[in-house]
C-alpha cells in the first residue's frame, strides 16, 4: 500500500464541546504511537480516556496510508462478537476461515491506526484480538482504552491522570490556564453566558475543582448546574454531599467515590421524570434516537413495585420528550447526528449508573428489555417489509446505526428463558441486513445460536435455517448451506408453508449454481420464475431467482434469454423503486451482454450497476462489478484503464475473500485481463497502473470507474445511441424524467449543489441526492456535466 494517498474516512468521533488541553498527554501518546505497535490509555471512569484517544488518533492520522478506524465496544457484551466488530474498519469479509484469522488476512498489508475504545469488560477478547493483529500484520498499529491493562508484553501503558488543580489557598495569578478550571469555565459559560473566571471567583471554582479531584466529567455535570446556583453555592452542596459521605467533613475521598458522588448529586439534582427516563434508557447500548427512548422509557401506569420507590405514576411520550431534554441539558445524555436526525447516547459511566438504579425496582430491568427487545423486532420487520423498495439506502444507515441495540435485543431474546423464539424470530427477520450488507458472519453467529436454542418445529425454525444456508454458502462452506437449506425446505413442507418453501428452494439452486451445476440449477430457477412468486414470498427473493436464472443461461451461452429475463426483473424493480436487487440485474445484463460481444452496451449498463451497489454499500457486488469492468475495458483496448481497475477490484476482494471464493471461473477472468494488460502495458507500465488502483478506497474506486473517460465510448450498434454521450433519455434506458427530476436536472444544468437544490425547491438534501442519482440511471450517465450539456441538447 505505499505510495497511496492517505485515507479521508477516518470514522473519528465528531468533537461536539471543545477539548480541554492536555499536551503533556497528547504529545506523550504520539511519540509512544511512533516507537511501538500497541498503546493502552488505562485510567479511572470520567478521566478523559476516550476524548484524549481521538485526539491523539487524529493527530496522526495522515502517517496511517489506510486511515484510522474507531471500534467502539461499550455496547458489545458478547466476546465472540469482538472480531466481527471490524465493521469499522469497513470489511466484509465471506472467507472460510475463523473470524480473527481471517480479520488478520485482511489487515495484513494494511497501514492503519486501530482505535480500540472500552475494552475493561471484554479484556480476554481484547487481548486476543491485539495479539494477533500484532503478530499477523506489520502495518498495524493499536490504540486502546481501558480501566485495566490488556496484560500483553508488547503493551506500552499510558495512564491518563485527572487534570491538574491548583492550590485554592495558594497564589492563583498564574492559574489562567489551568486545565481543570478551564474546562469549569468552559462548560459553565454554555449555560451562563458570559460567565467567566475572575480573581473574584477563581478560589471557589479551584476548590470545586479539587474537591472533585480534577475528573473532567465529575467537573463537567457539576458545571451544568450554574443554571440555578452561582460557584460558591455549588461549592456549598458539594461540602453537604461530601459531609454525608465522611460523616462529618468535607474531605477528600477515594477517586472511584467521588466520581460516584458528583453522579449521586447530578442524580437527585434531577426530576423524578428524569431519573426513571435515566434508569430505563440505561438498557439502551450504543446511540438511540427519539422514538426508541419513547417506546423503552414510556408506560401508561406505574407497577406497585416502582410506586413503592419512584413517585412517578406513569410516563407518556410528552414526558419522556421533556425528560430527554432535561437530561441533555444537564449533560447526562449528549446529542450526535445520525442518520435519521439526531440520536443521543448516555456516557458509559453514566450508563452503568443508571443500571444500577434500574435494578432496584423488582422487575423492571427485564422490562425495559423486553420493551426496547420488541420495538427492535417491529422496526426490524417494518425494514423487511420496505426492503424491495425506494427506501433501502436509509434502511441500511438506520440499520447500521441501530447496530448495538439489535445486538442487545437479540443477546436478550436468546439468554433469557421464555424469550427465546421470538429472539430467533428477531434473526430471522434481519436476513436481508446479514445478506445484503455485508454481515454474514455475524448473521450466522446469532442464527446459529437462536437454532440451538429453538429445536421445536416451527415456522421460525425454518427461517432460521434457511438463512443460515445461505450465510454458510457465503462463507464458501456450501456442503453445510445445502444441508441447513434442504432441512428448512422439508420443515417448510411439513407446516405447508409455501413462502418459506420458496425461500428455501431459492438457496437450494444459487448453491447448486455455486457448485458449478449449470443445468441442474438452470432446470430449478426455469421452474421457480415460471411459477411466479407465492403468497407471503419477499419480492427481493424471487427477484434474485430471475437473476441467478439469467446467470445460469449467461455462462451457458444463452445470452438472449438471459436478457430477456433481465429485462423482465429490471421492470419489476423499477416499478417499485428498489436497488439492490436492480444492481445484480444490471450485472447480469452486462454479463450477458460481454457473451454477445457487445462490450459497450456491457459496459453501460455495469456502470449503472456500480452505482447503485455504492448506494447500498454492497462490496461484494461492487468486487464483481469491477472484474466484470476490468474485462470490458481490457476487449475495448484500454489496457491502462483495465490495469487500474484489475487493483482496485483486488484491493476491494481484499476485504471479502483474496481467493475470490476459489471461484474457477472468477479467477480464470482475472487472470487473463492481467495477462493481457501486462502484454500491452509492459511489467512497469502495469505495475504502476495496478498499484493506482490499488491505492483507492471503495468510494475512490467506484468514482474512477464511473467517471474515467480517458477515451471514447462507441456506439454500441447501427442506430443506437451511446449510453456514455448525451442522448435523450427514451434512448438510452426507455425512460422519461419525472416532472420533478426534470426541474432537478435543470437546476443541475445552472450549477446547483445539491443542498442548493434542496433550498430552491423546499426539499431534504437526501431527497435532491436521490432525484440526481434516479436522473444519472435513467439517462445512463455518471457524472453531472452530462446532465448540463443533456439539458442544454434539449432546449
Amino acid at each position: 500500500m505505499s505510495g497511496s494517498a492517505p485515507r479521508r474516512d477516518h470514522h473519528l468521533p465528531v468533537e461536539t464541546t471543545s477539548f480541554v488541553d492536555r499536551r503533556g498527554d497528547l504529545a506523550a501518546g504520539r511519540e509512544l504511537l511512533a516507537r511501538t505497535r500497541l498503546v493502552t490509555l488505562t485510567g479511572p471512569g470520567g478521566v478523559g480516556k476516550t476524548r484524549l484517544a481521538a485526539r491523539i488518533a487524529a493527530g496522526v492520522r495522515r502517517t496511517f496510508p489506510d486511515g484510522v478506524r474507531v471500534v467502539h465496544l461499550s455496547g458489545l457484551d458478547d466476546p465472540a462478537l469482538v472480531p466481527l466488530a471490524a465493521d469499522a474498519l469497513d470489511l466484509h469479509d465471506h472467507s472460510a476461515q475463523p473470524p480473527l484469522l481471517a480479520l488478520v488476512e485482511q489487515l495484513r498489508d494494511r497501514r492503519l491506526l486501530l482505535l480500540v475504545d472500552n475494552c475493561e469488560h471484554l479484556l480476554p477478547a481484547c487481548a486476543e484480538l491485539a495479539a494477533a493483529l500484532l503478530h499477523g500484520t506489520t502495518g498495524v498499529r493499536i490504540l486502546a482504552t481501558s480501566r485495566h491493562r490488556l496484560g500483553l508484553t508488547e503493551e506500552h501503558l499510558l495512564e491518563v491522570r485527572p487534570l491538574p488543580v491548583p492550590d485554592p489557598d495558594g497564589d492563583l495569578s498564574s492559574s489562567e490556564g489551568c486545565p481543570a478550571l478551564a474546562l469549569f469555565a468552559d462548560r459553565a459559560a454554555a449555560v451562563v453566558p458570559g460567565f467567566r473566571l475572575t480573581a473574584a471567583n477563581r478560589g471557589a471554582v479551584a476548590r470545586l475543582c479539587r474537591r472533585l479531584d480534577g475528573l473532567p466529567l465529575a467537573i463537567e455535570l457539576a458545571a451544568v448546574r450554574m443554571r440555578v446556583l452561582d460557584v460558591d453555592q455549588l461549592l456549598d452542596r458539594l461540602d453537604d454531599r461530601y459531609r454525608l459521605l465522611t460523616g462529618g467533613s468535607p474531605t477528600a475521598l477515594p477517586r472511584h467515590q467521588t466520581l460516584r458522588a458528583a453522579v449521586d448529586w447530578s442524580h437527585e439534582l434531577c426530576t423524578a421524570r428524569e431519573q426513571l427516563v435515566w434508569a430505563r434508557l440505561s438498557v439502551l447500548a450504543g446511540s438511540f434516537d427519539l422514538e426508541t427512548a419513547e417506546v423503552v422509557c414510556a408506560q401508561e401506569e406505574a407497577s406497585p413495585e416502582e410506586a413503592s420507590v419512584t413517585s412517578v405514576a406513569a410516563l407518556r411520550s410528552d414526558d419522556v420528550l421533556d425528560a430527554v431534554a432535561g437530561l441533555v441539558d444537564k449533560s447526562v445524555l449528549s446529542r450526535e447526528s445520525g442518520p435519521d436526525g439526531t440520536r443521543y447516547r448516555l456516557l458509559d459511566t453514566l450508563r452503568h449508573y443508571g443500571l444500577d438504579r434500574l435494578r432496584r425496582i423488582p422487575g423492571e430491568e427485564p422490562a425495559a428489555r423486553r420493551r426496547q427487545r420488541d420495538w427492535m423486532l417491529r422496526r426490524a420487520t417494518a425494514y423487511e417489509r420496505a426492503w424491495f423498495g425506494p427506501g433501502q439506502r436509509e434502511i441500511v444507515a438506520r440499520l447500521r446505526a441501530d447496530q448495538d441495540n439489535l445486538r442487545a435485543a437479540l443477546d436478550f431474546g436468546l439468554a433469557t428463558p421464555g424469550e427465546r423464539l421470538t429472539g430467533l424470530r428477531l434473526a430471522g427477520t434481519l436476513w436481508f441486513y446479514w445478506h445484503a450488507c455485508g454481515a454474514p458472519r455475524e448473521g450466522r453467529h446469532w442464527l446459529d445460536r437462536a437454532l440451538a436454542a429453538n429445536p421445536e418445529p416451527t415456522r421460525e425454525r425454518a427461517r432460521g435455517l434457511w438463512i443460515a444456508g445461505l450465510l454458510a454458502a457465503a462463507t464458501h462452506n456450501l456442503t453445510a448451506g445445502l444441508a441447513l437449506a434442504r432441512d428448512a425446505h422439508a420443515l417448510a413442507r411439513d407446516l405447508d408453508d409455501e413462502a418459506e418453501a420458496a425461500h428455501a428452494e431459492y438457496v437450494i439452486g444459487v448453491i447448486t449454481l455455486f457448485m458449478d451445476d449449470l443445468p441442474t440449477a438452470l432446470k430449478h430457477f426455469e421452474a421457480s420464475v415460471v411459477r411466479g412468486p407465492v403468497p407471503g414470498q419477499h419480492l427481493s427473493l424471487y427477484g434474485l431467482d430471475q437473476v441467478e436464472l439469467a446467470c445460469a443461461l449467461g455462462l451457458l451461452g444463452e445470452a438472449d434469454r438471459a436478457v430477456e429475463v433481465c429485462e423482465r426483473a429490471r421492470r419489476m424493480c423499477e416499478l417499485h423503486g428498489e436497488e439492490w436487487v436492480h444492481s445484480y440485474v444490471l450485472r447480469m445484463l452486462a454479463l450477458a451482454h460481454t457473451v454477445r460481444g457487445d462490450w459497450h452496451r456491457a459496459e453501460g449498463h455495469a456502470r449503472h450497476a456500480l452505482r447503485l451497489k455504492l448506494a447500498v454499500h454492497d462490496v461484494i457486488g461492487i468486487a464483481l462489478t469491477l472484474d466484470l469492468l476490468a474485462r470490458v475495458a481490457m476487449e475495448t483496448g484500454a489496457h491502462e484503464r483495465a490495469a487500474v481497475l484489475l487493483g482496485a477490484a483486488d484491493h476491494t476482494w481484499a476485504g471479502i475473500d483474496r481467493d475470490r471464493w476459489a471461484s474457477a471461473a472468477l479467477k480464470s477472468t482475472r487472470r487473463d485481463s492481467e495477462t493481457r494488460a501486462r502484454e500491452e502495458l509492459g511489467p512497469s507500465g502495469f505495475r504502476r497502473a495496478y498499484e493506482r488502483g490499488l491505492g483507492l478506497d471503495l468510494a475512490e474506486t467506484v468514482d474512477h470507474a464511473l467517471h474515467d473517460r480517458s477515451r471514447p465510448l462507441r456506439p454500441t450498434g447501427p442506430g443506437e445511441p451511446n449510453p456514455g454521450r448525451h442522448g435523450s433519455p427514451r434512448a438510452t434506458t426507455g425512460l422519461r424524467l419525472t416532472r420533478r427530476e426534470s426541474e432537478v436536472a435543470e437546476l443541475v444544468a445552472q450549477g446547483l449543489a445539491n443542498q442548493q437544490i434542496a433550498d430552491r425547491l423546499v426539499i431534504a438534501r437526501r431527497t435532491a441526492e436521490g432525484h440526481v442519482e434516479r436522473i444519472l440511471g435513467k439517462l445512463g450517465f455518471s457524472n453531472r456535466s452530462q446532465i448540463a450539456a443533456w439539458v442544454a441538447a434539449q432546449r
